[in-house]
């Protein structure tokens, strides 16, 4: 048996999701290493939320596995190290933020109260409030301070703090971002803020169409992209080569700039840089049907023994 720290934090092989109206997710295959930062990015209505409430045990794949930390998403083994937290925050209104957090510590073996406390004393929360009467940033605090205090090794956000503030955001990318470098936890970041993403997550999910489009560490993501330009009338000799992806191609002001994947050498007249992660997701998030890229760390396979 392989220890789950040993394991990918989350493994997605084949996996699907079908309602009534079509496919949410499907062929969905992808592995996280532990201890990663990893943002999932997609359009709206891309699959970014059923691929974590499948992860999070609280939906049943209608095709393939997912599996955190070696063991299956719907396990007790899974379920007592995976924190999961949506835009709805599961919160009982009528409990003082005392009880909440109570009932975390409670409820959960490997609670820590003080990490719990910590979160909630950082917004200037009481802890006798009602969470009734508490504001939407502070309601969020809350849920923040039940998924940390449980001390997670995988933590799934589906856009958690999409009803905060910048200013409040900041403060909680900052308390999410110390507690999981502490704790060497891996975190899936849902998040339609591109410019949040930058300088903070390591890892890129991006999923198109319920399937998925580019997985794999930022930086060799990065890396396997140009950003090249040239005069409108020298296009077709950097954006258009034989074999070369060419991903999105734009004109404006006599010049055309385009975001490739390069086949070989380009013309030496022709601007190119490494795109940053803003350039890369929007020009892939408003493109369809480019062939996917999947680095050799995001590759789901078998080198790791799972458990049931």
């Amino acid at each position: 048996m392989t220890d789950p720290r040993e394991s990918p934090a989350l493994e997605a092989v084949g996996l699907g999701r079908r309602y009534k109206r079509g496919w949410a997710l499907r062929d969905c295959s992808f592995r996280l290493p532990a201890g990663r930062i990893c943002a999932l990015v997609g359009p709206n209505g891309a699959g970014k939320t059923t691929l974590l409430s499948l992860a999070a045990g609280l939906l049943e794949p209608s095709t393939g596995t997912v599996r955190l930390g070696g063991h299956a998403a719907r396990s007790a083994a899974a379920r007592q190290h995976t924190a999961f937290l949506g835009q709805e925050k599961a919160l009982y209104s009528r409990f003082r933020v005392s009880e909440i957090l109570r009932m975390g510590r409670e409820l959960n073996p490997t609670w820590h109260q003080e990490t719990a406390e910590r979160v909630v004393a950082a917004g200037n929360v009481p802890m006798d409030a009602r969470v009734g009467t508490l504001s939407g940033g502070q309601r969020t605090r809350v849920a923040f301070a039940l998924a940390l205090g449980k001390r997670p090794r995988l933590l799934l956000l589906d856009e958690p703090m999409a009803d905060l503030d910048p200013l409040v955001r900041r403060q909680m990318m900052d308390t999410l971002m110390a507690e999981a470098a502490q704790h060497g936890s891996t975190v899936v970041m849902s998040s339609h803020l591109v410019s949040e993403l930058e300088g903070v997550c390591d890892f890129l999910v991006l999923i198109g169409d319920g399937t998925v489009r580019l997985a794999g560490d930022v930086d060799e993501l990065r890396d396997a992209h140009r950003t090249v330009s040239g005069p409108d009338a020298h296009a077709d000799r950097f954006a258009n080569v034989p074999g070369q992806v060419t991903v999105d191609t734009r004109s404006a002001g006599g010049r055309t700039t385009a975001l490739i994947r390069p086949r070989g050498p380009l013309p030496a007249d022709t601007e190119s840089a490494v795109p940053s992660l803003e350039e890369l997701l929007l020009a892939h998030l408003r493109t369809d049907g480019v062939t996917p890229l999947i680095t050799p760390a995001a590759r789901a396979g078998a080198h790791h023994e799972v458990t049931a």
